[in-house]
């Protein structure tokens, strides 16, 4: 196995590990899920980059006669950069105690103002940070606000 087919590899083994954190343990930690809401979807033109630039590595390695390692590799870790960017749903769950955004749980008692943007982005103010929620549905605003409201 070469160097290009072992970071490929590691690579692949990163993104199932954070596909399986993401779909099967994330929803479990820290109590049940009191809401789960769909956040829109950013980084778009960046990923449609990185997957103009998998799919160039691949032409490039058919079209030479490379590995067919290399090319399978190419082609699962092109499919999961899809899964990733387009097939999967960003979403903001809301436990008991706090919420995971983006894969990081967020205690509510750092939250220290919350405000809503004329666009319908909610952001919330941490002690360092600031949180931009962007939710599909303008009625998922109204729901975050009534389970915050009910978690305190």
């Amino acid at each position: 196995m070469s160097l290009t087919d072992t970071i490929i590899t590691l690579c692949i083994a990163a993104l199932v590990v954070f596909a399986i954190y993401d779909e099967a343990i994330l929803p479990r930690r820290n109590g049940p899920t009191r809401l789960c809401v769909s956040l829109r979807r950013r980084h778009k033109i960046d990923s449609l980059i990185f997957i103009g630039l998998l799919l160039i590595l691949l032409w490039n390695n058919v079209s030479h006669q490379g590995p067919q390692l290399t090319t399978t590799l190419l082609l699962v870790l092109s499919f999961l950069a899809l899964w990733l960017f387009w097939l999967r749903k960003p979403k903001l769950l809301m436990k008991n105690n706090g919420l995971f955004y983006a894969g990081v749980w967020i205690d509510y008692r750092r939250i220290q103002h919350m405000n809503l943007s004329e666009d319908g982005i909610l952001v919330m103010q941490l002690e360092q940070r600031r949180l931009l929620i962007a939710v599909q549905q303008l009625d998922d605003l109204e729901r975050i606000y009534n389970t915050l409201v009910e978690a305190r």
